[in-house]
């Protein structure tokens, strides 16, 4: 069995989820996840927002500018007035369960219940769509089978066992079609994945299936060697392996979903990216095999802040780092980047929400300085670290670009620089050039 996932793209409109069975149509049993039609969920999360704000009546009107949206793909989408007729009240229970929020009484499990509901409507509507076309499929729905556990991360087993369930209870069916992004918290209360988790619910489904492979379906042809929206120029890479992937992804390929790689990594499953608009491009094979070469591509992740830490207590001393980790760890802040001398510790962050807090915290070691605004550039590539010559390379490319942080060796796959967000597109073009 296959994983197929398609994204809010490709099911952004009546004439996309049409253009869908020509993808999913066929002898080969696959389970298809959805996405939230693209803009649902941007519009949910400022309904959730309004309502947080105790703005009633605007998130009323958001909620009908989106209904109507969804009426006016409906209309389009079914040619039977009996399956028009069944996605209208379909989805009037959504809508229906998005006016029932009140201002007055809303908490976070309100807004993971509201930002559910893109899913949900895809998912219904193209199920539908399916049957109008006298194909069979059954809508699985993800609050059944999938959840996370204490740790907010997927509880493998439980997922695994009742998706088996699932199954079973359909064994006459090839096709079957569920949301990304949803699940149940350890609780059993309406979460989600995150955004962009529809990857990682695909990626999750086929590691607890054994599926033959897992199918990543989007709006571009692959990874590219670069940020096509920065430089001109790049090209798709046909092979990655998982370790090359996921640093790509960690650092800044919006492509695919940070934490996608991993299950299917351990799975032992390939994984593909192809584009939806032009299917029949080869795309991108994730895999435990590469290209031969030794630099792949470059990302950038933006919105990065550098803290840095000096302190004359860190000469010959032991611990110090340990402490410094421990009060990001208090506020469940990752570090992306860490560099040290013998009296200082550089290092990065992208979640800078309790940053005042952690500052307050760290002048306790010594002082503290705060760079916002930074990129960090990541250059990929198969064992790079131990290619001869490499940094060499990078660095001769980016001699005019003043770099603020490097690491180095902490990773075989990847060089992570730290530059000023406004050197970020001469430095992408001027790897661009030399590396490639």
């Amino acid at each position: 069995m296959k994983v197929l996932k398609f994204g809010g793209t490709s099911v952004g409109s009546a004439e996309r989820m049409k253009a869908l069975l020509k993808l999913i149509v066929n002898d080969d049993p696959k389970i298809v996840v959805l996405s939230a039609m693209s803009g649902t969920t941007n519009s949910l999360v400022e309904i959730a927002s309004l309502l947080r704000q105790k703005k009633q009546s605007e998130a009323t009107a958001a909620i009908k500018n989106l209904e109507e949206k969804y009426a006016n793909v409906a209309a389009e989408l079914y040619a039977k007035p009996e399956y028009a007729k069944e996605a209208s009240g379909l989805l009037r229970a959504n809508f229906d369960l998005l006016r029932s929020f009140s201002a007055e009484r809303f908490s976070v499990k309100e807004e993971r219940v509201i930002l559910s509901q893109g899913e949900l409507m895809s998912t219904m509507l193209q199920n539908l769509y399916l049957k109008e076309q006298g194909v069979q499929s059954v809508l699985l729905p993800a609050l059944s089978f999938m959840r996370k556990d204490l740790h907010d991360e997927p509880d493998m087993y439980f997922i695994r066992e009742m998706l088996k369930r699932e199954l079973a209870q359909h064994s006459d069916c090839k096709l079957f079609i569920t949301q990304g992004y949803v699940c149940r918290s350890f609780a059993g209360e309406v979460d989600n994945l995150k955004r962009g988790g529809s990857d990682y619910s695909a990626s999750i489904i086929g590691a607890a299936i054994g599926a033959e492979e897992v199918q990543i379906w989007t709006d571009i042809d692959g990874f590219h060697n670069n940020d096509p929206r920065v430089v001109k120029k790049t090209h798709s890479i046909s092979h990655l392996s998982f370790d090359e992937a996921s640093e790509l992804a960690y650092f800044g390929a919006k492509i695919l979903h940070p934490a996608c790689v991993a299950p299917v990594q351990e799975a032992k499953i390939p994984l593909w990216i192809k584009n939806t608009m032009e299917p029949t491009a080869f795309g991108t094979l994730i895999s435990a095999e590469t290209e031969s070469g030794d630099i792949k591509a470059v990302a950038a992740k933006d919105n990065i802040t550098a803290v840095k830490i000096k302190s004359g207590r860190m000469l010959l001393a032991y611990g110090f780092i340990r402490q410094i980790f421990e009060v990001f760890e208090d506020y469940k802040t990752p570090i992306d980047m860490i560099t040290t001398s013998e009296v200082a510790v550089s290092l990065t962050i992208d979640d800078t929400s309790n940053l005042d807090k952690i500052v307050d915290k760290l002048k306790r070691f010594g002082a503290v300085e705060v760079d916002s605004g930074m990129t960090i550039i990541c250059v990929v590539g198969n064992k790079i670290s131990e290619s001869n010559g490499v940094a060499a390379r990078i660095f001769s490319a980016l001699a005019n670009i003043p770099i603020r942080m490097i690491s180095f060796g902490g990773s075989r796959y990847n060089v992570s620089l730290l530059v000023d967000s406004a050197y970020k597109k001469p430095a992408m073009e001027a790897l661009n050039e030399k590396l490639f």
